[in-house]
């Protein structure tokens, strides 16, 4: 089975076209990541306006990034908050941490945005030891290693009826093949294993194809605890 077609991007340019728009601070975003030769891992244009749209469904004030990149997806999900709102996203590199903040500057959302360089789960594990009010949608887009731990730390640090997505949950398709040569596989394998009858989490996952070819998203619910 072909595992890309180019209809696919002609199908997310149609959507962005007629739902979308133009996005100056968007292309921007991607043209400043490309100088600095950043990896082009961001999420798509109409996945971006998918997250924004999710959050401002769930009435995200507090939202948290796992994964920062360049800040593509964190000024998509920033434009989801109230004024007031906050959006903390962590980053391990520091490089990446600095432009984005650039990125999310010339974006004109830097007061809504903090961003925390170091390795997540140690971030993860300071946020959890202070006092800060918990978050209200959680975007997890980082190493695939320690989604299953990503995953405990955001249940923790979410409202019950919080929102949880994942991206890159279906990996062409490998995500089912227990041998696989991807070695991203694994860690994806281990969140599903993570969410099988999750006592404190509803969810499901759907496939996608587009501009990012064939991958998908793992969305969850946090329930009462």
């Amino acid at each position: 089975m072909a595992k890309s077609d180019p209809s696919w991007s002609d199908v997310d340019d149609y959507i962005v076209e007629h739902l979308i728009g133009n996005d100056p601070a968007l292309d921007a975003c991607l043209a400043a990541n490309a100088r600095e030769h950043l990896p082009a891992i961001d999420v798509s244009t109409t996945q971006g306006r998918m997250l924004e749209l999710l959050a401002r469904g769930v009435g995200a004030k507090r939202i948290l990034e796992i994964g920062t990149l360049g800040g593509y997806s964190a000024i998509s999900l920033a434009r989801a908050l109230p004024e007031d709102g906050h959006l903390v996203s962590l980053e391990l590199e520091p490089e990446y941490a600095a432009l984005a903040r650039s990125n999310i500057e010339k974006a004109g959302l830097a007061p809504k945005v903090e961003i925390i360089v170091g390795e997540a789960v140690k971030s993860l594990a300071a946020l959890e030891a202070g006092d800060a009010s918990r978050f209200d949608f959680v975007f997890v887009d980082a190493d695939k290693e320690n989604y299953a731990a990503y995953l405990e730390h955001a249940i923790r640090l979410s409202r019950p009826g919080a929102m949880l997505v994942f991206d890159n949950v279906v990996r062409e398709g490998e995500v089912i093949n227990a041998d696989s040569s991807d070695p991203k596989v694994p860690g994806t394998r281990a969140l599903y294993g993570a969410l099988q009858d999750h006592p404190l989490v509803d969810a499901t996952a759907i496939q996608t194809v587009g501009s990012k070819k064939w991958d998908g998203f793992l969305l969850g619910i946090v329930r009462d605890n």
